[in-house]
């Protein structure tokens, strides 16, 4: 059997740093606030979406105790060379998704703004999107009320 080696992983891991990510929110179902389902790999979307965010980092880190970075995996540190795992923060402004209650976020790949939507722009909504994307990661949770006054930042750490 082959193995894909330390080498090829970050390869993988500087590909998908090259390209745009966007994290997209949805509302998911409100029966999960009694129990989350399962989340199954052959998902290709979200159940109910609200929007979509650009990355505001998308860098290269490694495992590190006393790292600044904290996920459910471990702690890493940002890196300046490639290395196999690719950190990503994305941060909401304090309209995106405003009332909203997030039950479901994805990490998708390939997402493309439709034809006069403002280069720059970095939230968008479901009708400003001509491609959504591929869903690489996705992750129901306990509902998170969008309310005012307060800016939203999620952080993951993808592993190769």
């Amino acid at each position: 059997m082959a193995t894909l080696t330390l080498q090829g992983r970050k390869a993988l891991a500087r590909l998908m740093q090259q390209q745009a990510i966007y994290l997209a929110w949805g509302n998911g179902a409100s029966s999960w606030d009694n129990t989350l389902p399962p989340t199954p790999t052959n998902t290709t979307q979200l159940t109910n979406l609200i929007g979509y965010r650009k990355a505001k980092q998308i860098r290269f880190c490694e495992p590190d105790e006393q790292g600044e970075i904290q996920v459910p995996t471990g702690k890493f540190r940002l890196s300046d060379t490639a290395s196999q795992h690719l950190y990503c923060q994305f941060t909401y402004d304090f309209e995106d998704g405003l009332g909203e209650h997030i039950r479901e976020l994805g990490l998708m790949l390939g997402t493309t703004p439709k034809t006069g939507v403002p280069a720059g722009k970095y939230y968008l909504l479901p009708d400003e999107v001509a491609e959504a994307g591929e869903l690489i990661l996705l992750e129901h949770r306990t509902a998170l009320f969008r309310d005012q006054g307060v800016r939203e930042t999620f952080e993951f750490v993808i592993s190769f």
